[in-house]
């Protein structure tokens, strides 16, 4: 993992069919109960009937369950089969990337975002963050769920099960919560040891009221 020069742009494609190829796949997995755990705490904070926009949506297993407690739940994903997928459990759902998130300013009173913006190169990573910022009301709180904490590095992983390879951005925790704060407030930062040698950065921000 050693090419610090790669852009989002160039990670697009081959991410989109590396997740188109593995849809049905990742439609059977169980949640582990670590991801259930955060996945409750950041629904506990929101508000009832809150609006919220999950990215990297996946399969939209988190989104069901989000709708299923009563949010008005959008998702958006850059895989097409995923985005099948979402659709077929009801959810409204988008082919989107995380840079043309093609929402209205200000539209969405939460945003939850699991494992994908570990695929956001850091040099764009603060443009997303503002892309996310910029649907997101004031007030409003972003979950990023990603794995990292203890290095710094980027590209395939050489053992990675999907074809293609997919591109990961891991980073050390102050890079994180330096990215973070740039565009919002920390409101909780945790890790999660997940066993089998990964560790997982639990953030919870949120857009200041006042900017």
């Amino acid at each position: 993992m050693a090419d610090m020069t790669i852009r989002y742009a160039d990670v697009l494609s081959p991410l989109r069919e590396a997740y188109d190829g593995r849809a049905a796949w990742r439609e059977g997995l169980t949640k582990e109960p670590w991801k259930v755990a955060e996945r409750q705490a950041f629904r506990d904070r929101l508000a009832a009937g809150a609006r919220l926009l999950e990215i990297g949506a996946g399969t939209g297993q988190d989104s069901a369950w989000f709708q299923r407690e009563g949010f008005g739940v959008v998702a958006a994903d850059l895989s097409p089969a995923m985005v099948e997928h979402c659709r077929a459990k009801g959810i409204e759902a988008h082919v989107m990337d995380f840079l043309r998130l093609d929402f209205p300013a200000n539209s969405f009173d939460a945003v939850f975002a699991l494992n994908c913006l570990l695929h956001v190169p850091n040099q764009d990573l603060p443009a997303v963050l503002a892309a996310i910022r910029g649907v997101l009301r004031p007030g409003g709180l972003f979950f990023v769920g990603v794995y990292g904490g203890t290095e710094s590095a980027e590209g395939p992983l050489s053992d990675d099960q999907h074809e293609p390879p997919r591109f990961f951005s891991f980073r050390t925790d102050e890079q994180l919560l330096t990215f973070a704060a740039a565009s919002f407030e920390v409101v909780d930062f945790h890790a999660v040891d997940v066993g089998g040698g990964h560790r997982f950065q639990s953030l919870t921000l949120r857009r200041p009221e006042r900017e």
